[in-house]
């Protein structure tokens, strides 16, 4: 139970937090890019707000509404406290359909806006810009409303302390849902007839936020136990008819088959295994996969994975590529080896900016080509049966039938009725079932479906496409960085090696302060901007290390190294354990620890793992106890649900196991060498260490930090293969078969 002035009175008690599951008609205004919808607006004489001086594409959005809205700063609540108004924050991101909705029916409302204008100071924050300032007030907003969301409407004293939150409202009451006008009247009375009661409010619930940030120490040690206890909670929750675990909406979550691949090998748990790969099967040929452009939307509405929430994700592409990688190296599988493929190849033709950052999502909302005045979710997507059979002729049939097309449409969930008419492909059927069905063989059937994809893409590619944020997120970069880097190993693709390289090169020129040693957040339009958080470091310090494995080139681990000392130096609690998620310079209510391993892996997550693989690759025996202690500061957390840090009993079980070191003396550029490492990546080895004992640039450093390094040499000066445990090692190979029996 929370302090009973969360509840407010003066009639906002009344007042029901419509999550954004509520509809309402999409008109999302979105050109390609910013740029080209900021050009547009200017060219109509749009008048601008303060938000027209900033980079992002979502607050840019915002530009040419009559709302005042200024950016998060000191200025902004520095008026709030001089002008004696309540502050309404309203946080969303770039291509978050909802916010769409909200900023059409109530931010370019006039009169909306004039109320607004008159007794609020109104402040508009990009979520991904500024994850901090979205986590505390998201769990404000869900200790409030049990629920959460984009749209978020919170509402603030001039200290910056919440006193009510909401997500999406309706501009005005219908069918007995309060409206946001009906809201903000209600906050007004309150206000200014009963100010103290909203002040007491906004105490108590800061009391509750700093509360649920306090982890420390609890003097327990998680075991192994947990990691069984994690699987039974998994387990309780799979759906065995369609895959995924929990009910619809159905979200990949990554985390999970990180842990769930990790904890089969050891574990000698088929089910497990099995688990996994049927998932990632079920989503590969659900909807939520673009089967023509390749990558995957955000999330399935619906439990059979066939009706998607159409926005495309950056994180998204990074993890999902890693899990079917993992899932090809688990069961030698080809489709998944092809699904990964897939992934990389639509992030490098569609989310890869030229000089090397990766752009941050494609939003769900697109302009209908047949209707330029419509738009809607998922329309650069959706085809009537007509449309294909125009376009394929005689091998529509074929096509219709393995992707299920019909003529009326063939949305399983459409509580909205975006979608009638139109179809969504997702693989109805075998390509079995198909050569059956039309009485040709399955290399036919294979080869009638390609064909007929690329005609499709190619009439796709001409529709105008759904608005691209075209802001480089340091963190998401990082994750793409360590896809690329796994799929150059996996896949043994010298272009996704390159790119990954490419793309660490430009973080590191454009989001690192060399004067600082520090990271920035975001970079967009030549200008980098905010602090780096924890997942900035964390991310990046995974992609940079997973880039050494794939590139040998040493750099990579020197700054990985660098930039966990700066993280150490920014971010550690170093009173009760764990990283938080800010460095101290900032002026929010709260300092949190991000306890969740969602749609992303929590930062203090990935910082054990990346911790416990540094020391082992350095010899940084402290930072192994550093993870060792960040893993049981989340000890409460992780006892009471363990399903709640999957990622984080993958670092646990990291550090309970004893990492296999496979070293490899020889050339970086020599074919023998690139063979060797390539064995490695054969097999899915959940524990493993990867270094390389060369005598190039850096080899020194590496030496002196790990000197058994110094005596593995190449043999008859051939590329040499060394496998140990605790740097004890077995006889050394010099033939890739033989380390491939070895590893096997």
């Amino acid at each position: 139970m929370f302090h009973p002035h969360i509840i407010l009175l003066m009639g906002l008690a009344s007042l029901v937090c419509l999550t954004t599951c509520f509809a309402a008609t999409a008109t999302a205004r979105n050109k390609n890019t910013a740029a080209e919808f900021v050009a547009e607006q200017l060219a109509k004489g749009k008048k601008t707000n303060s938000l027209i001086h900033e980079k992002s594409p979502y607050l840019l959005q915002h530009a040419f509404q009559p709302v005042n809205w200024l950016p998060w700063s000191d200025q902004a609540f520095t008026r709030a406290r001089e002008e004696n108004k309540p502050v309404f924050l309203s946080i969303g991101y770039s291509t978050c359909h909802w916010c769409h909705v909200m900023a059409h029916e109530s931010f370019e409302d006039k009169v909306i806006a004039a109320y607004l204008n008159s007794h609020f100071i109104c402040i508009k924050v990009d979520r991904e810009e500024r994850p901090d300032v979205d986590r505390i007030y998201m769990a404000a907003t869900q200790a409030m409303t049990g629920g959460g969301g984009w749209p978020m409407s919170v509402f603030l004293l001039h200290d910056r302390k919440p006193f009510y939150a909401g997500t999406y409202f309706p501009p005005r009451s219908i069918h007995g849902r309060p409206g946001f006008l009906d809201l903000l009247q209600s906050i007004q009375r309150a206000w200014t007839t009963d100010k103290t009661r909203l002040i007491d409010s906004a105490a108590a619930i800061t009391d509750h936020l700093r509360q649920v940030a306090e982890h420390e120490e609890t003097g327990v040690r998680p075991d192994k136990t947990l990691l069984e206890k994690a699987w039974q909670q998994i387990a309780a929750s799979y759906d065995r008819s369609y895959g995924g675990f929990g009910e619809a909406p159905k979200f990949p979550r990554p985390v999970l088959f990180d842990f769930l691949l990790r904890y089969s090998v050891p574990a000698d748990k088929d089910e497990a295994l099995e688990m996994t790969l049927t998932t990632l099967r079920r989503m590969a040929a659900g909807g939520m996969h673009d089967q023509l452009g390749g990558g995957f939307h955000r999330y399935s509405v619906d439990e059979q994975w066939r009706v998607p929430h159409f926005e495309k994700m950056l994180y998204d592409q990074a993890q999902l590529a890693v899990s079917f990688l993992e899932a090809f190296q688990a069961s030698r599988e080809p489709p998944f080896h092809h699904v990964a493929e897939n992934i990389l190849d639509y992030v490098l033709n569609n989310m890869t900016a030229p000089a090397g950052g990766f752009y941050s999502a494609e939003d769900a909302d697109s302009t209908d080509p047949e209707n330029p005045e419509l738009h809607g979710e998922g329309l650069f997507y959706l085809w009537t049966e007509k449309e294909i059979n125009t376009i394929l002729g005689e091998d529509g049939d074929i096509f219709n039938f393995f992707y299920g097309v019909r003529s009326s449409g063939n949305a399983l969930h459409d509580p909205m009725e975006e979608f009638q008419g139109k179809n969504i492909l997702y693989q109805a059927h075998t390509n079995d079932e198909t050569a059956v069905r039309f009485g040709k063989s399955v290399e036919k059937i294979a080869e009638i479906l390609e064909k007929s994809r690329k005609k499709l893409l190619q009439v796709r590619d001409a529709r105008p496409r759904p608005h691209l944020d075209d802001k480089i997120i340091t963190a998401w970069n990082g994750l793409m960085i360590s896809a690329f880097a796994r799929g150059a190993q996996t896949i043994a693709s010298p272009r996704y090696l390159e790119t990954a390289e490419k793309a660490a090169l430009f973080v590191m020129e454009n989001l690192f302060d060399p004067q600082t040693e520090t990271l920035f957040r975001r970079f967009r339009d030549g200008e980098a901007k905010g602090a780096g958080q924890l997942d900035d470091y964390a991310f990046l310090v995974q992609g940079l290390l997973d880039l050494y494995e794939a590139s040998q080139n040493i750099r990579w681990l020197q700054q990985a190294s660098a930039l966990t000392a700066t993280q150490i130096k920014l971010l550690a609690d170093k009173e009760h354990g764990g990283f938080f998620t800010t460095p101290a310079t900032g002026k929010l209510p709260v300092r949190m620890k991000e306890d969740y391993d969602g749609a992303e892996p929590a930062g203090n997550s990935v910082a054990a793992l990346n911790l416990l693989r540094l020391s082992w690759m350095t010899g940084k025996t402290d930072w192994s106890l550093l993870a060792e202690r960040t893993i049981t500061t989340f000890s409460s957390r992780i006892s009471d649900y363990p399903a709640a840090m999957p990622k984080m009993l993958t670092a646990l079980a990291f550090q309970l196991a004893k990492p296999r070191q496979i070293i490899i003396a020889g050339d970086p550029q020599s074919e023998d060498t690139r063979k060797m490492a390539a064995k490695v990546q054969e097999f899915f080895i959940p524990y493993k260490i990867l270094l390389f004992a060369d005598n190039g640039p850096g080899q020194d450093w590496l030496s002196k930090k790990l000197p058994v390094i110094k005596d593995l040499r190449m043999v008859e000066n051939k590329a040499t293969a060394y496998v140990c445990e605790n740097f004890t090692c077995r006889l050394p190979v010099t033939d890739p078969d033989k380390l491939h029996t070895l590893l096997k």
